[in-house]
């Protein structure tokens, strides 16, 4: 965009509604255009902010002043066997459109299919599949990355940092994305993934792929008490080749049931199932039909295995975070959510902190739902009023400090950005954090990069901030 021209206002907020400013917007096209951006902002001091396609909810690509930097014009989207050379721009939605028609797939499933792929790398984002697959993470097989200084490098999976760093503890829980991975075996891949665009743009990845199984069950499973969905969560981790294990609680059901008229009217609660069925003996229906009748679960359930069921239940799972935004929007309080995991045999007790915190002060204003098989689902509140608007923010930090007491985490999949970095101390001491920043400062040492997202800025920078 050219200098003097007013920056859209899409480009400055995300989807969180969280808003920040900008000098200047820039779209190049080739990784010199890159480096000579980030050479010449080291030289001038000016802080540039990394904007994906403005999914996020914790404000990262928000600019606190400077340089906006996009990556959407890195569309390289090439398919080699069972790997996949994306550019940082192309949308996750595109990456398995291309992927299908090879008979592929990339295994993490973010709720926001029109997620970038350098967004997604960002924050080492999850999903609904991540109880069999895990995180972005572990599906990079390379990155290649702009520094602050211009320089340009690949990093393969498995290249060892090449400088000093002190090791940091990883949560209990399964998955987690707050802070920089700084732990053995200590890969250049690691410390990208997750690091929010604060140590380095990401140009373009390496991923991993996986063959679509041949068979899939899935099915929305419906609960007439939440204790009884709670309880068939415990029983149903085992279950062999179990790939997405999601719930919904009553008033996630309340907000479906505007789209869904279908939803049984004595549903309290609600799972969603997916199994591979390839390889699996006997009869997988019946099994589940055994499953749902022993769990107390209710018989108009919801079971397919074609691919039309499975896209059903893909918008049924993703419908309800819009219709939860659309709330947060006619309530004009911005999104009050959390994004905490605790180590799966705390599930039981980190559900019941909420129930019991929910209750007593947002009875009827809140949805509980995700990715309950990982013990990582969001609470989002709907504040009725100003005083529990008001509240809000410190509820969220009294639940923050409860996962972490429990031995988790305060961002599983979201990363911190800047609406979160206050709960970063949560989780790590303060020499924990000084190990981070000293990375920041050997990778990043005048702090320009995604100022404000995840770390504290230094006092001798706020004044260019």
């Amino acid at each position: 965009m050219p200098d003097g021209q007013p920056i859209p206002e899409s480009w400055l907020e995300d989807a969180s509604g969280f808003r920040g400013h900008a000098s200047r917007l820039v779209n190049p096209s080739n990784v010199e255009e890159v480096a000579n951006l980030l050479r010449t902002c080291s030289e001038t001091g000016e802080p540039v902010t990394i904007a994906g396609a403005g999914t996020g909810v914790t404000g990262g690509r928000c600019p606190k002043g400077g340089v906006l930097l996009s990556t959407d014009r890195f569309r390289r989207l090439e398919i080699i066997e069972e790997k996949a050379f994306v550019g940082a721009g192309v949308s996750l939605s595109d990456l398995q459109a291309a992927t299908a028609r090879r008979g592929l797939f990339f295994p993490p499933d973010p709720t926001e299919w029109s997620a970038s792929i350098g967004g997604m790398i960002s924050t080492n984002a999850s999903g609904s599949r991540s109880f069999m697959y895990g995180s972005t993470r572990r599906w990079i097989r390379g990155l290649t990355v702009a520094l602050m200084d211009g320089s340009i490098h690949t990093f393969r999976r498995g290249q060892r940092i090449d400088f000093p760093v002190t090791p940091l503890p990883a949560p209990r829980a399964r998955k987690h994305t707050a802070g920089y991975y700084l732990r053995e075996p200590f890969d250049w891949v690691d410390l990208f993934c997750g690091s929010e665009g604060t140590l380095g743009v990401v140009l373009e990845a390496e991923l991993a792929l996986l063959p679509v199984p041949a068979q899939l069950l899935t099915g929305v499973v419906f609960f007439p008490a939440t204790e009884l969905a709670l309880a068939a969560v415990e029983a149903w981790r085992s279950v062999s080749q179990l790939r997405m294990l999601e719930y919904f609680d009553c008033h996630s059901l309340r907000l479906l049931r505007s789209r869904y008229s279908d939803i049984p009217q004595s549903a309290e609660s609600a799972l969603l199932v997916e199994q591979i069925l390839d390889g699996l003996p006997g009869d997988p229906v019946e099994d589940w039909l055994d499953r749902i009748g022993s769990s107390g679960g209710l018989e108009d359930s919801w079971f397919g295995e074609t691919a039309a069921d499975r896209e059903r239940f893909r918008v049924f799972r993703h419908t309800l975070p819009e219709l939860v935004n659309d709330e947060v929007r006619r309530l004009g309080h911005g999104k009050l959510g959390t994004d905490f995991a605790v180590p799966v045999g705390q599930n039981t007790a980190m559900m019941d902190i909420y129930r019991r915190h929910l209750e007593a002060e947002f009875a009827g204003n809140h949805v509980i739902f995700g990715h309950i098989g990982d013990a990582h689902v969001h609470v989002n509140l709907l504040p009725a009023n100003p005083g529990q608007a008001a509240r809000a923010p410190e509820l969220l930090r009294e639940l923050a400090s409860e996962a972490v007491r429990l031995g988790g985490t305060v961002s599983a999949e979201h990363g911190l950005g800047k609406k979160k970095a206050h709960l970063l101390p949560l989780e790590y001491a303060p020499e924990q954090i000084s190990a981070m920043c000293s990375v920041k400062r050997r990778l990043d040492p005048s702090w320009l990069l995604g100022r404000h997202t995840l770390l504290p800025v230094p006092a001798e920078f706020l004044h260019t901030s």
